[in-house]
């Protein structure tokens, strides 16, 4: 039978895509102490800061220098070196279409050292990522590639170990069938919380994202008092894992909701796409607690069913309704947690206590405002003036000394509100819709929004400051989240000082502050932030500060150190040749990689740039 030739090319296609993703027991060796037991210092879909943990954290007993052995058949792909990141990191692919990771790595095995340090001395660049063609480094299955580190962003000795799909996405290595991970314990859950999700959703009787007590007993947690819900909320947890014999937490990937026994809703993190990684900030509660019900405008593609607000819990009034949360690890142990919901009518009367500070006063939750304003006896209608237009809104609910409006910021910005006794005027400026590209201006500050800027609409605040007698401003807060960069430029006009070394910084609620540097023009200053918050202008005209270490004709070492912006750049050459410098930023030290035996001898010039343009040079006669 003669196959037409678009089916064959299909069915060849949907083979080559279903085996990339293929989980095969037995294919992969374990890369370190294999045969042995070993032990995680984390697992893939535990939550890091802001993004999904991508394999795993393999501990190397404290310490540098464990072989490194290549888990299966294959080629080296990438190789790079960086003090940042994964540091040190290997890619090799396999002929099943998947790539293994190692990264953190201290050294390369001698072929593939050589090789990098070559290419990095041919481009005369300290750090170099080197894609590799089929063959020019092929490697066999239990081969030593490297060896184990704590390089880049490294908390500690480890080797980060990940395995991908033909597309780069991350596969859960412990499921892959690797008898060196041990682990017979179930996840443990640490605190539940429910959020509110729609207009007239309520949690025991207010809109407010509200936080449960639990407890353990009869081996599952519970919450004790039932919950009274009206309208649509979601479940959060947060939770960890814990492997036999080890103390720190992991992650877990699985999450089922029970709704009077029937399964409802699933979440099963089994892949990781970098790509849309940092949406993790979308799928948890300030990075923190996983939410349990799937949000607009999340692409990731492991809940089921995939709708808005799938997962949320809703009853009918006077009704109860019991749900049960599973969370399960790699290994298949499993947790319980029991809640009881009863739902009620609407009601305008809450026992709720207004949550502190001085009348009115306004909270922005994403897209929805929340006003309380005091209780007054006649006159309970706010008057909301959006885009010219007058609209009276009812009270939401109401206790005893104060009440609360509801507005979606969907309908429009409130220039103010009337709320009888005074006048309220929101922060609020516009509505930056999701991948939209979008120019925003005041007059004074313009940001640049590209198509791939946000996470979700983005209800923009602007707030103008002075820092030590700068110009500062302040843009939505730290627990708002972008997915990229967007370009702001801020208003300095009536500033009078020198800004030849004046750059913007991010201030932390701790004092501290992150370069993030910018570029000066007609009374304004233009730079990039991936995060909301705190922008103030810092000078920093000082260089960095260079101390040699060692200094002989085998290994030149130095100390370099930079306070306020950071190093930017290195560069030192011997006797007027370029030299490899390998740094490690965690403890200023950056040394010297040769390609031969040949002495240091001759005039070392040594120069230290830091990302405020600020160099030092350190030069001595050998």
């Amino acid at each position: 039978m003669k196959l037409n030739k678009n089916l064959v090319f299909f069915l060849l296609l949907l083979s080559c895509f279903s085996a990339s993703g293929q989980v095969e027991k037995g294919y992969y060796l374990f890369p370190i102490n294999p045969g042995q037991q070993n032990f995680l210092a984390g697992n893939m879909s535990e939550i890091r800061s802001n993004h999904f943990h991508s394999g795993l954290d393999i501990k190397t007993e404290g310490r540098q220098g464990l072989p490194v052995h290549a888990a299966a058949d294959g080629y080296v792909q990438k190789i790079k070196v960086s003090s940042f990141g994964y540091g040190n990191v290997l890619f090799l692919k396999h002929p099943n279409g998947q790539y293994t990771v190692y990264a953190h790595l201290k050294d390369f095995a001698p072929k593939i050292a050589q090789y990098i340090w070559q290419k990095m001395a041919e481009a005369k660049q300290n750090s170099l990522e080197v894609i590799l063609e089929p063959g020019v480094l092929r490697v066999s299955k239990g081969d030593t590639i490297a060896y184990s580190g704590n390089t880049g962003s490294s908390g500690g000795p480890h080797l980060h170990f990940e395995i991908r799909d033909s597309l780069e996405r991350a596969l859960d290595p412990l499921k892959f069938g690797f008898d060196e991970i041990k682990d017979s314990t179930p996840p443990i859950i640490a605190d539940v919380a429910l959020s509110p999700l729609e207009y007239n959703s309520r949690i025991n009787g207010k809109f407010e994202r509200t936080e449960l007590r639990i407890n353990y007993r009869g081996n599952k947690f519970v919450v004790d008092q039932p919950v009274t819900i009206t309208g649509k909320v979601g479940i959060e947890i947060r939770g960890y894992d814990k492997l036999d014999g080890m103390y720190n937490p992991n992650g877990f990937p699985l999450f089922k909701i029970y709704e009077s026994g029937k399964q409802t809703f699933e979440i099963d993190v089994d892949k990781i796409d970098f790509e849309i990684g940092r949406f993790v900030l979308r799928h948890t509660y300030r990075n923190r607690y996983t939410k349990l019900y799937r949000v607009p405008n999340n692409p990731f593609d492991f809940y089921y069913p995939d709708s808005v607000f799938s997962g949320a819990i809703q009853v009918e009034p006077d009704s109860t309704k019991d749900v049960k949360v599973e969370v399960q690890d790699a290994y298949g142990n499993t947790s319980l947690l029991e809640l009881q919901f009863k739902g009620e009518k609407e009601e305008i009367k809450s026992n709720g206590s207004y949550p502190g500070g001085s009348l009115p006063k306004i909270e922005n939750h994403n897209k929805w405002m929340v006003l309380h304003a005091p209780l007054e006896k006649e006159g309970k209608l706010a008057m909301f003036y959006v885009n010219g237009f007058m609209m009276d809104v009812q009270t939401a609910y109401e206790s005893a000394h104060h009440r609360t409006y509801l507005w979606d910021l969907n309908y429009g910005i409130p220039d103010s509100v009337d709320v009888c006794t005074s006048m309220v005027y929101p922060e609020v400026e516009a509505r930056i819709p999701f991948q939209e590209e979008i120019y925003y201006t005041n007059g004074k500050t313009s940001i640049q929004f590209d198509k791939n800027t946000l996470l979700d609409d983005l209800f923009l605040r602007v707030n103008y400051k002075e820092f030590e007698n700068r110009p500062a401003l302040e843009i939505n807060d730290e627990h708002e989240y972008l997915r990229n960069p967007m370009e702001v430029s801020m208003s300095t006009e009536g500033f009078e000082g020198d800004t030849s070394k004046l750059h913007v910084y991010q201030l932390y609620p701790n004092g501290w502050k992150a370069f993030l540097g910018g570029k000066w023009g007609n009374d304004h200053i233009r730079f990039n932030t991936k995060k909301f918050g705190t922008f103030v202008l810092d000078r920093d005209d000082s260089p960095p500060t260079i101390r040699p270490i060692r200094i002989n004709s085998s290994q030149l070492r130095f100390y370099i150190r930079d306070d306020l912006s950071g190093i930017k750049d290195f560069k030192l050459c011997v006797n007027g040749e370029w030299v490899i410098l390998r740094y490690e930023h965690k403890h200023g030290v950056i040394w010297t990689e040769k390609l031969n035996n040949k002495p240091f001898k001759g005039k070392i010039e040594l120069s230290v740039t830091d990302n405020a343009n600020n160099t030092e040079r350190f030069i001595r006669n050998l």
